[in-house]
């Protein structure tokens, strides 16, 4: 077999290489072309910060109370006739809602009213003896001892009179409390004792009444909350409304505001040794009987303010090893990590403490694969939630001092 001569060989490896390197672009073109291409600038939002009091409130949870629960009781013995009202429905003050039998009872009235009758008969004829008497003494026809005999005997029958109308009084009384009647206007119970059953001492209960409006709202303030309270009052931090007479909104289950605002009436004036927390109080209009007992709602108490206040959303602030941060855009479109102190949370924002001061341009969006010196495309963000503007608190969880029941 005849292989080729080592000339040949080479010959067609050097023509290889060159087909090889004319067919390929330029190295140097290559580079001048990546070179032009220009990786876009990372755009982020922002938003301008700005000092201003903010208004603050607390919410906790609650459960409202009747303000005033009354127990019908029978005042009288006797079988129990009739069931006058709907179990579980609103009743009216002085609407009857129970019968019981009062035969009994009008025969002991009737019975009475006779023995009345009878005192008032031997009352006139002692009255009528005591006139005779009177001038027959006077011409010495009777003695002294005849007159006041017959004083006596007026005297007596005349008191006995007197105790017979307060029997009959008694008796009226007593046919009254056949019906029986709510005292207040509120919502019912149901009944405790069946229509037949004989009524005495031991189950004279037989219904209760709660009355609806003004309901009460009862929440604990926690001895934490409390000494966090004095102190943000203490350093400034805290502004509490006068006298501190806090305005209580209600926040129904559905998260819609109960339309009537309530006033702290009443504070527990000590804590409670197993919770460490003491019961605060809350009177509330309820004229359409909207709430009703025991039932859970959110109490949010209004009035505090929070001078030279910062506010930033939630998502702008983030979290390293050390210490909770923002990035802030610097001049030159560059941003710059900045450690922040919070505060409290109010709504969607947080308030920061330290870090910040006013006209930072604080990042809220595009923070992923931020960088310290990175160069960004800045884009303004509108505050949302009163964040940097004037507007009134959504949410928020101050610490409250609620002692004071400001009216």
């Amino acid at each position: 077999m005849r292989y080729p001569e080592k000339k040949q060989v080479e010959s067609f490896i050097f023509l290889l290489i060159v087909l090889i390197v004319w067919g390929l672009p330029p190295i140097g073109c290559k580079k001048k072309e990546d070179a032009k291409v220009e990786t876009p600038l990372k755009e982020v939002s922002v938003m301008t910060v700005k000092i201003q009091d903010e208004q603050v409130f607390t919410e906790f949870v609650a459960q409202t109370q009747s303000s005033q629960l009354v127990n019908i009781q029978a005042r009288v013995s006797g079988f129990l006739e009739k069931r006058l009202y709907e179990e579980g429905s609103v009743v009216k003050e002085g609407q009857a809602l129970f019968k019981i039998d009062d035969k009994p009872f009008k025969v002991q009235l009737d019975q009475a009213k006779a023995a009345l009758s009878e005192q008032k008969a031997s009352l006139e004829t002692a009255r009528l003896n005591l006139e005779r008497v009177k001038p027959l003494v006077k011409n010495n026809a009777l003695s002294q001892k005849d007159l006041d005999s017959a004083v006596g005997q007026y005297q007596s029958l005349l008191a006995a009179v007197e105790q017979a109308k307060a029997r009959v009084n008694n008796e009226n009384l007593n046919l009254s409390y056949t019906t029986i009647t709510s005292p207040v206007a509120g919502v019912s119970s149901s009944a405790r004792e069946a229509d037949g059953t004989y009524i005495n001492a031991q189950n004279s209960l037989l219904t209760t009444v709660e009355v609806l409006s003004p309901m009460w709202v009862n929440f604990s303030l926690s001895e934490n909350d409390m000494q966090k309270y004095r102190d943000q009052v203490k350093k400034g931090l805290l502004v509490p409304p006068k006298n501190n007479s806090y305005e209580v909104e209600i926040v129904l289950v559905d998260g819609s505001i109960f339309p009537h605002k309530g006033r702290i009436t009443f504070a527990e004036p000590s804590f409670n040794p197993q919770t460490g927390t003491f019961l605060i109080r809350a009177s509330v209009k309820n004229p359409d009987g909207s709430l009703r007992p025991n039932q859970y709602v959110r109490a949010r108490l209004k009035g505090a303010i929070r001078p030279n206040a910062i506010l930033i959303p939630q998502r702008s602030v983030q979290q390293d090893s050390k210490s909770q941060f923002v990035w802030v855009v610097q001049a030159g479109s560059t941003v710059e990590k900045r450690p922040v102190k919070v505060g409290n949370w109010h709504d969607d924002n947080w308030f920061i403490l330290e870090g910040l001061k006013s006209g930072d341009q604080v990042v809220v969006d595009g923070l992923l694969m931020l960088q310290a010196g990175m160069k960004v495309n800045v884009k303004t963000s509108q505050p949302e939630n009163g964040a940097g503007v004037d507007a009134k608190a959504k949410s928020g969880n101050e610490p409250i001092e609620a002692a004071g029941t400001g009216k």
